[in-house]
């Protein structure tokens, strides 16, 4: 089962929504990229193993909760925790 979960653009505080997964391991909503963070659009499979977080373009790939909200067109970005690189990281069991 799946909830919109809403974010918010650290540059101009547009509200965007991507459908989750009931859990979540956010790690930090940014302006600029993680160093060394791999990253997918918000069309991509942003639940999969492989996407450590998700690339947002302001205003312009569809997530804006409101369809009429026009967004800075920057791209700002979604960052989950990486397994094992904290302490919290480390306790994170998804495979129930």
């Amino acid at each position: 089962m799946t909830y919109p979960v809403t974010y918010y653009c650290p540059r101009c505080e547009t509200v965007v929504e991507l459908p989750r997964d009931g859990y979540l391991a956010d790690k930090s909503v940014t302006p600029h990229p993680l160093d060394g963070w791999t990253y997918v659009s918000v069309d991509e499979d942003y639940e999969s193993d492989e996407a450590e977080g998700v690339r947002f373009v302001c205003g312009s790939d569809g997530s804006a909760r409101d369809p009429d909200a026009e967004g800075c067109g920057r791209p700002f970005f979604l960052s989950f925790v990486r397994r094992g690189t904290t302490e919290a990281g480390s306790a994170i069991d998804v495979s129930r």
